[in-house]
This record gives C-alpha cells, structure tokens and sequence, in this order.
C-alpha cells in the first residue's frame, strides 16, 4: 500500500509539470462522451436482454450493423467524400470488424442468460488482458504491476462466477469469448489507430458486420412481421449502438486513453442499475466483492498508464535541445 502512494503522488508530481494542453478543457469534453459511451453500451445490454424475448437476436445483431452503415454514409460521406471510404489496411478492417461482430454476438447472446451488472463486471477485464495480448505477441514491454493488476482482475472474476454463486454456469462461454476476442479487438484498434481514420474505421466496421450477417440472418432468422411490429425496439438497438462507437470515436479525439479508460468502468455501474431497475436483480456479496476488485485493478492499470506517460513526457521534454533564442542568439 505504501509504495502504491509513493507512486501515485510521483505521478501527480510528474504530471505537474506536464504542458497544459495535456489538461487543456478538451479533455473534460472527453470524459462527458465516454461517459456517454457507456450508458450507451449499458442500455443497449438492457434493451437487447429485454428485446430478445420477442425478436430473434440475430436480426438484432443484423440490424445493429446495418444501421452503423447506413448512418455512417449520411453523416460523414457529405463531409468526407470519397476519402471515407480510403483505407491503407483493408485486410486489418476486415479483420477488425469480423472481431468486433464476434464480440457484439457473444453480447447480445450472453446478456440473455447473464445477470447485466456482472457480465459487463468480467467484459471489462479486456483491458487487461489485451495488455498481457500486447506483451505475448507484439513483444510490448509490460510493467510488472500490470501482472500483478491482471491477476487481480482474474481473482475479482473467479469471485463473480465462483461455483453456488448467481451467474456459475454454461453461460459463461459467453463472457469468456467476449474477453478474448475483445482484447484482440482492442490490440488491433491500437494497432491502426495512427494510420486510420476513425469514421473510416467505423464505417469498415459496420460494413464487414452487415455483409456477414445478411445471409445468416435471410437464411436462419428473417421474420418480416417481427420487423414491423417491433420496429422500435429495432431503431433503439441501432441508435444505441452507433451512437455509443460515435461518442467514443469523439472521445478518444479530444482526450488521451489514460485519462479516459478509468470512466469506461462506469458501464458497470449503468448496467448493473439497469439490471434493477428493468429485470428487479442486484448482484450478491460476493459478486460486488469481485467487480469492485476488476474495477480496482483497471484503474489501477490507468493510472499505471498515466505514470508512464508522463515519465516519458518528462524524458521528452528534458531531451529537447536548447533553441538558439536561449542560448543568446538572436531570434
């Protein structure tokens, strides 16, 4: 504990003397959209398990996609032009959208089971693991505390699904997969996000999830009348889903991912009040114990980010040569 506060006040230290822009009031506009962002994702959790008993869930997921496309086109394309549609890794867009549409499946499968509050509680072990993802394969150096961080988040898991609990069962293949292909999601994400523009990617995302689905859907699940007399609930689900991934494009542009990342885990929050409020559950002792342990140790991850940046930041700013106007010279 004492050397967490050692070295939470060396990062306040060093962030101190970081440039103001870094805290510049774009970045609480920032923290408003991610924020955002995640009611967002909560109440289409909410809206999917409440839907899900009426619609098949896989004109859902079609749905969610199509209307991430059409969207897309008539927001950004009037702006953008053809420029939108221009992209320097067609195959890392594809493979980032078949990622995503997996990951959104095993969402929209698992919430259905699975109490809200502490299924979005083991989703949000992704950060993480995609950390230790990053460190296995991209040969990304990792601190040692985010080990230790990750472990931690793995124990408040193991407390939220512990045999006897509430959500102990088969079902949990649904989070399990989730995790791993949405840490994947997250190393590729990070992997294009400075070659790609983010309403390309967004658009490429939509697109690859609605060809997919159309044949699965036409083929398995089609129902016109289902369509029709639940068109709502439709809209609502593509609202919320393309209006969450807008909010967070607009986030991660006007603020950096370590001051971010730490209000992403007030989805947690949102969907486990949801959960009460829609479906009268509210997770047991021990299930609390584990998710604030996951929050902990993804905030605790955060804010070993932060350290780490502003140590570089420090190293960056002291490695600049002297200009000439300081040295004495004329300007």
């Amino acid at each position: 504990m004492h050397r967490a506060v050692n070295r939470a006040l060396e990062t306040a230290v060093m962030f101190k003397g970081l440039p103001m822009t870094f805290w510049r009031s774009k970045q609480a506009v920032g923290i408003a959209l991610i924020v955002l962002a995640a009611l967002s994702f909560a109440s289409l959790d909410t809206t999917i398990k409440h839907v899900s008993k009426m619609v098949p869930v896989l004109m859902l997921l079609w749905f969610r996609y199509v209307f991430q496309v059409v969207t897309t086109l008539a927001l950004r394309y009037p702006v953008q032009k053809g420029s939108l549609l221009r992209t320097r890794n067609p195959r890392f867009q594809v493979l980032r959208g078949v990622l995503l549409l997996v990951t959104t499946a095993f969402s929209f499968f698992g919430v259905q089971y699975l109490p809200l509050g502490e299924f979005t509680a083991m989703m949000m072990l992704s950060p993480l693991v995609a950390t230790a993802l990053s460190a296995w394969f991209l040969k990304t150096p990792v601190a040692r505390v985010r080990w230790l961080l990750m472990f931690g988040g793995l124990a408040g898991v193991l407390l939220v699904v512990r045999p006897g609990g509430q959500v102990f069962g088969w079902a949990l293949v649904f989070p399990t997969g989730l995790v791993i292909t949405y840490s994947w999601f997250q190393v590729l994400t990070s992997r294009l996000s400075g070659e790609e523009d983010p309403y390309t990617t967004h658009f490429y995302t939509g697109l690859v999830g609605a060809m997919m689905m159309s044949p699965v859907m036409l083929f398995t699940s089609w129902q016109a009348d289902a369509l029709w007399s639940h068109w709502h609930w439709f809209l609502l689900v593509g609202l919320l889903g393309t209006f969450g991934h807008l909010m967070l494009i607009r986030a991660y542009m006007r603020a950096v991912a370590p001051v971010l990342t730490p209000y992403l885990y007030t989805q947690i929050g949102f969907a486990t009040l949801g959960g009460w409020l829609v479906f009268q559950h509210t997770p047991d002792s021990y299930a609390w114990m584990g998710i604030a342990i996951i929050v902990a140790s993804g905030v605790g991850n955060t804010l070993q980010s932060m350290h780490e940046f502003a140590r570089n930041s420090q190293l960056t700013h002291s490695a600049k040569p002297i200009s000439g106007h300081s040295r004495g010279k004329a300007p």
